[in-house]
């Protein structure tokens, strides 16, 4: 078992990574908070998959627990079912030092944080990530929230839950397109900080289905990563902007697909990370050397590097560059950026010319449709 602290004082929680964990977690809950009443917000896949495992799981403890079940997707992370999931939990008669536990992926984890937060003004929660991206990302934290029509995560707040647990086994039943989105997160940690954790990447990533000794180190790396910079910077005011490498470029295209299954988060952070290290080596700060070196290993792990791989894609650099200005990182009008000098270089830039940007988009997307 490996056990990580995301140090917020009083507010610190453990995330406990190990495989099988979730045919323990009744006991680990009970252990650590007591007899509760409960609710568990999931989606269909994830039920149909995990559920009877976690549900025997909290029985076995002695809980009563009630699952409320979403579609799958990222269309559930939006206001009807944001409603959905607060009149469910208020239903389930659930009080503030009762729980609600995040039974799923980023779109689960952020959608039920969400809910946690303003359901009698702050209830405890629990996560229990079932994808990787929300097993290395998305359930460590705090940051909780839907999307709007105008933009990823624009509405939402921060909530730290009280305890994550992270069972890889359930990783099994992803699908690799899912399992490789959520690779691209991990390889954001080493981009940001971190050239040892990337050398390794190299050789050991395709390792990550074995769900052994190899799957642990890029779970627990990552999210030791995560906890640092949380618990240095909880509410982004500096450092833990650094963790939106790509996301700029990446959540723009997700909006201009709809945050449909024609990109999926993980894949439209890599495209995005690419964009941020050629967009870097634009203002003289990367070298192409990288670029190589990083787009040679995301190819490698089966993940998009170009704006042309996605499907039938037709919106042009102004309306990326329009979407961009949903980004929350926007400050006075002003875009800002998280550019790199390097694997392991990332640093926070302000003020970035729109001039350039939109010089940039063109450029890029003329590469993008010669390769």
């Amino acid at each position: 078992m490996h056990e990580i602290i995301v140090g917020l004082d009083e507010r610190s929680y453990p995330i406990i990574t190990k495989n099988g964990v979730l045919d323990e977690a009744g006991e680990i809950i009970k252990q650590r908070f007591g007899m509760r009443r409960l609710i568990i917000i999931t989606d269909e896949n994830v039920y149909k998959g995990q559920g009877e495992r976690l549900k025997l799981s909290l029985e076995k403890a002695g809980f009563s627990p009630v699952f409320y079940i979403l579609p799958p997707g990222e269309a559930t992370k939006s206001y009807p079912y944001f409603e959905e999931v607060v009149e469910a939990i208020l239903a389930a008669k659930i009080e503030r030092k009762d729980l609600i536990i995040a039974f799923g992926g980023g779109v689960v984890g952020d959608l039920t944080g969400f809910a946690a937060s303003v359901v009698r003004r702050g209830v405890n929660f629990i996560q229990i990530p079932t994808s990787l991206l929300s097993q290395v990302d998305s359930s460590v934290g705090g940051k909780t929230g839907i999307n709007s029509p105008k933009g990823k995560n624009l509405v939402g707040a921060f909530h730290q839950p009280i305890l994550v647990l992270i069972d890889p086994t359930v990783l099994k039943t992803l699908s690799d397109r899912h399992v490789k989105a959520g690779y691209a997160e991990v390889v954001k940690y080493a981009l940001i900080n971190d050239m040892t954790f990337f050398e390794w990447l190299e050789i050991n990533a395709d390792k990550l289905s074995s769900y052994g000794e190899e799957c642990a180190h890029i779970i627990t790396t990552s999210c030791q990563h995560k906890a640092d910079i949380v618990a240095e910077d909880e509410k982004e005011h500096g450092a833990r902007a650094l963790l939106n490498l790509g996301h700029t470029f990446g959540h723009a295209l997700e909006a201009l697909t709809g945050y449909s299954e024609t990109l999926i988060h993980g894949e439209a952070i890599a495209i995005g990370m690419i964009q941020a290290l050629n967009f870097s080596k634009k203002l003289g700060y990367c070298t192409g050397q990288d670029i190589i070196r990083v787009q040679s290993h995301f190819e490698k792990m089966g993940l998009p590097t170009h704006i042309s791989s996605i499907e039938g894609y037709e919106f042009t650099a102004e309306e990326i560059l329009e979407a961009m200005y949903q980004d929350k990182k926007v400050s006075d009008g002003a875009l800002t950026f998280i550019l790199t000098k390097g694997i392991g270089g990332a640093f926070i830039q302000k003020n970035v010319d729109p001039k350039l940007v939109l010089e940039f988009l063109n450029e890029d997307m003329k590469l993008s449709q010669t390769t």
